[in-house]
């Protein structure tokens, strides 16, 4: 996969791709993550990328003219044409599913936008998907094009040690995670449940559905789904 990142600080992102997850899935070339100044696309002497907003108002707006030539520079760069997406709080919300459908691409490009947003002809004249990270404001697009990366990043082939990891967690089929331990199984007077030490995998199993259904219903009835992927897959003994 390649993904192209459009933004006005492509600096923000140096540590994030150098670390972890992304930067062992860079250098086994399962993905390519190539980053665009937008300031490289304007005839501005002084590299300005933003106006007043017509029609008066606080702050500032990105003009269309650097946009457009940053997509379009970056959208000719390579081949297959990518699938666009605009970060801004009225979008779709990125979710789970989303992230499993941006992973069969085999190109994104996320456009960060700043100040108090996109010239609505930005909007209207690229073709691009909006899409949002959550009900709240952030200085920029940046750290919603982080999250996306990586959580699209994580489900490629390869990108992570045990592929069934990608699979066995929470908003996987509609719920969250279940309860998790590890070593010591006695820590400050809390203790592994027994079940998890009993070595009897149906028990196990039955029981990690069992919590996995609770905890959903009582931290996010909103997603009011069965138990997925988790309980039907058995149990493996990590030792």
């Amino acid at each position: 996969m390649r993904i192209d990142v459009l933004t006005l600080f492509p600096g923000i992102f140096t540590g994030f791709l150098a670390e972890s997850t992304l930067r062992l899935a860079r250098e086994k070339g399962i993905v390519e993550i190539h980053l665009w100044d937008i300031r490289d696309r304007t005839d501005d002497k002084h590299r300005k990328v933003d106006d007043r907003p017509y029609g008066g108002g606080p702050g500032m707006v990105m003009m269309p003219g650097p946009v457009f030539a940053a997509v379009e520079a970056a959208d000719a760069a390579a081949s297959p044409p990518a699938r666009k997406l605009l970060l801004t709080p009225q979008g779709r919300t990125f979710c789970q599913p989303l992230a499993r459908e941006l992973a069969g691409e085999p190109r994104l490009m996320l456009v960060c936008g700043r100040y108090e947003g996109f010239d609505e002809r930005i909007h209207q004249g690229l073709g691009a998907e909006e899409v949002s990270i959550g009900d709240y404001i952030l200085a920029g697009g940046e750290a919603a094009a982080m999250v996306i990366v990586e959580a699209v990043v994580r489900l490629l082939p390869g990108a992570l040690g045990d592929p069934e990891s990608a699979v066995l967690e929470s908003f996987e089929a509609g719920a969250l995670d279940y309860p998790q331990y590890t070593r010591p199984p006695v820590f400050r007077d809390m203790a592994v449940p027994e079940v998890l030490l009993s070595g009897d995998h149906e028990r196990v199993r039955q029981w990690r559905a069992e919590r996995a259904r609770e905890r959903t219903l009582q931290r996010r009835p909103d997603l009011a789904a069965p138990v997925g992927p988790r309980e039907a897959k058995p149990f493996k003994n990590s030792g």
